[in-house]
């Protein structure tokens, strides 16, 4: 491999950060290496396997106009190897250790995971360091990817008229802000990317001073920041771009657009834009927002499963969509599905009422507290698995807000009252800036018949 590796005497001297949370049963830790590389460790030893995880600060928030999905696409070569390990090798090396992984990219970051045995850590270190700076990008394997990645498209995005009508919402809902393209990217922009594109996105953003390295599992911290510097140390820093603010400007009034694809039911998607933990002005409103969402669409007791799907029998189905982290404002998103012989629009009059409900009237503390504790237990019944608790702390580091953010949720949670979440309602939830996207279904195209079923 090119990534050099610093012998061990070395490391006793290597500045670092320790933190960790010595009262929590399973402690956090973190470390900084002399290039930059964050390393975030969390014990839990329940069984002897670990997850490793290398979050890049970049995703299609970072993208401009005219080359949507080169942070996807860069993602799906990132396995198509270096000079060390040849295309195909990675993922054949990890499945002989027993082992699993894959990526995934976000609007706001790039990552790639590895679950393994616990001693095989160090394989997945070096394996990580190596296509850090390493990867080879060859223009056979590029537009065989690309291919792959246009196909992705096709099935999960144009042939899925609900997957169409988010694409649209944001689109809509974002005419300057980051979160204006889809992941994918374009399928217009598809077909203009080169391979210096994503020469290009590889060197500015894939370097240790713009990533996290996330470690959960049955595992001793200081032994993983011993293997981390071994693996990762020797791998140089690179300027990283930092582009001016791309700000949207005030929503005048509501937007609306319409989806016309093959369906074979109406649907119905709505959003506002609200801030996040990292955006917000008033710690307290992420929090409130996250409880909004439980009261509308927590379980079978929930405002919109009892009054909208079982009393008034408006809709078939109804939801609503908040989180708390991301880089950039997000949206409260409501959706539904009419029932039969309702109408979209009877749907949309249904959930605006709930909207103007929450928005006059403050939530029962009864209610309140029901609420408050499906929030927290979905939270908590999350954390189970070693994936999920290094997904949390990765997302929070990568946005901003650092691991230690996750320690206040249930606290804040708890915190919120009825006022603040009809503060919350009458603040971001005003017809003024609300965005309706609708898909209105064409036809489907007739399924091909067997010969045996041509004939009966």
């Amino acid at each position: 491999m090119r990534t050099k590796f610093l012998p061990l005497l070395i490391l006793a001297s290597v500045a670092s950060l320790h933190a960790a949370e010595e009262t929590n049963d399973h402690p956090i830790h973190e470390h900084i290496l002399r290039n930059g590389l964050k390393v975030v460790v969390k014990e839990d030893h329940r069984a002897p396997v670990v997850i490793s995880q290398v979050w890049y600060k970049v995703g299609s928030a970072d993208e401009s106009s005219g080359a949507t999905g080169v942070s996807h696409v860069l993602e799906h070569m990132m396995f198509k190897g270096t000079e060390c390990v040849p295309a195909g090798q990675f993922s054949a090396i990890i499945a002989r250790q027993g082992g699993r992984e894959n990526a995934f990219t976000s609007r706001d970051y790039t990552g790639y995971y590895q679950l393994l045995e616990k001693s095989r850590l160090p394989i997945a270190f070096r394996l990580e360091a190596d296509r850090m700076r390493n990867l080879e990008l060859k223009e056979e394997a590029f537009r065989k990817e690309l291919d792959v990645v246009k196909e992705e498209r096709r099935m999960r995005t144009d042939d899925n008229p609900r997957a169409l009508a988010y694409e649209q919402l944001y689109a809509t809902a974002f005419n300057n802000a980051p979160y204006h393209h889809p992941v994918i990217g374009w399928m217009e922009d598809l077909d203009h990317l080169e391979l210096d594109d994503l020469k290009t996105w590889y060197r500015q953003w894939y370097a240790p001073n713009n990533a996290t390295l996330v470690v959960v599992g049955d595992v001793d911290p200081e032994e993983v920041f011993r293997m981390a510097d071994a693996a990762f140390g020797g791998v140089e820093p690179e300027p990283v771009p930092r582009g001016k603010p791309r700000l949207e400007p005030p929503q005048r009034g509501e937007r609306r657009a319409v989806v016309r694809a093959p369906a074979r039911l109406p649907y119905l998607v709505m959003g506002y834009r609200t801030p996040v933990l990292g955006t917000t002005a008033e710690g307290w409103e992420p929090y409130a927002l996250q409880v909004l969402s439980g009261v509308l669409d927590g379980g079978r007791s929930s405002r919109f499963a009892s009054q909208l799907i079982r009393d008034e029998q408006v809709a078939a189905s109804a939801g609503a969509d908040y989180s708390l982290y991301g880089r950039y404002d997000g949206l409260f998103v409501l959706n539904g599905v009419p029932a039969q012989g309702r109408s979209v629009a009877e749907l949309e009059q249904a959930l605006d009422s709930q909207i103007e409900q929450v928005r006059r009237e403050p939530i029962g503390e009864e209610e309140l507290a029901r609420v408050k504790a499906q929030v927290i237990a979905g939270e908590i019944f999350g954390l189970d698995s070693i994936g999920s608790q290094a997904n949390l702390i990765g997302a929070a580091e990568t946005v901003g807000l650092g691991w230690e953010s996750l320690d206040e949720y249930v606290e804040r949670i708890q915190a919120i009252t009825p006022e603040q979440v009809r503060e919350v309602a009458q603040r971001y939830l005003e017809k003024e800036g609300k965005v309706v996207v609708q898909v209105e279904p064409l036809p489907l195209a007739p399924m091909a018949l067997t010969s045996d079923e041509a004939r009966s």
